[in-house]
């Protein structure tokens, strides 16, 4: 895009992308082993999901970055387990654990994703995305979804070895975007969006994922709050004016 107004980041997973698809993928391959043991496909995802971002996340803190992918690999079993599986590499298989996650590779764009974007596009502004998650599964979820997306426009926390919420995640994003013109960062989770805006971003949130915000222990409103994406991106492009 030539001589932008300004570049609204988001992140992907959780906010543009969904995780319906991957709960289906779950209950396809080791559902009915959960239910033996009163646990759902949604509930085992997501416990799974937020398990591998606290170790991730861990890991980046005490200076020994992992890729993402790894660490959801190492903590299959152990969710498990915590889950109330007494002995989980019994009942469950490596085949499954990697075909299970293989299921998270395949997220599809949430409803509204593409009209956000192209919202956002059409007023004038740059759309990137800064990430936890590797490139190449990331730019799938555009490409499948029918979304034109730049390589140039993903930024990985792989590249620079560190995590969000660490604000030095955000800061060289920040940086980049001030000298184009007005930087935003969006997402669905608040503490996202929170962390970003400390560095400077004018911060978007939208509660599709989270529908809670939380806002009591993340330091009051943001920039703008909306519960869909288009809504969302036609309130920045109302605020920016």
């Amino acid at each position: 895009m030539a001589n932008p107004r300004g570049v609204v980041v988001f992140d992907v997973v959780g906010t543009l992308v969904g995780f319906e698809s991957w709960h289906l993928a779950i209950d396809k391959i080791i559902g009915t082993k959960l239910k033996t043991h009163g646990i759902t496909a949604q509930m085992f995802g997501y416990t799974w999901m937020t398990h591998a971002e606290l170790e991730y996340t861990f890991l980046c803190m005490s200076e020994r970055y992992t890729p993402y992918r790894n660490v959801m690999k190492a903590t299959f079993y152990r969710t498990l387990g915590m889950a109330g599986v007494a002995n989980p590499r019994d009942a469950f298989t490596d085949d499954e654990r990697d075909r299970c996650q293989a299921g998270y590779a395949a997220l599809e764009l949430r409803p509204g994703a593409k009209e956000c974007i192209e919202i956002l596009r059409a007023a004038g502004f740059d759309v990137w995305c800064l990430t936890t998650a590797d490139l190449a599964r990331v730019q799938g979820y555009f490409t499948r979804g029918g979304v034109d997306m730049p390589a140039e426009s993903f930024v990985s926390c792989d590249q620079h070895g560190v995590a969000k919420p660490a604000l030095a995640a955000y800061e060289p994003v920040f940086t980049k975007c001030k000298a184009i013109g007005e930087a935003w960062f969006a997402a669905g989770h608040m503490w996202d969006v929170a962390a970003a805006k400390k560095v400077g971003f004018k911060g978007a949130y939208c509660s599709v994922y989270e529908k809670e915000d939380c806002l009591e222990i993340h330091g009051g409103e943001m920039d703008v709050m909306a519960e869909t994406l288009p809504q969302m991106a036609r309130r920045i492009v109302e605020v920016a004016r």
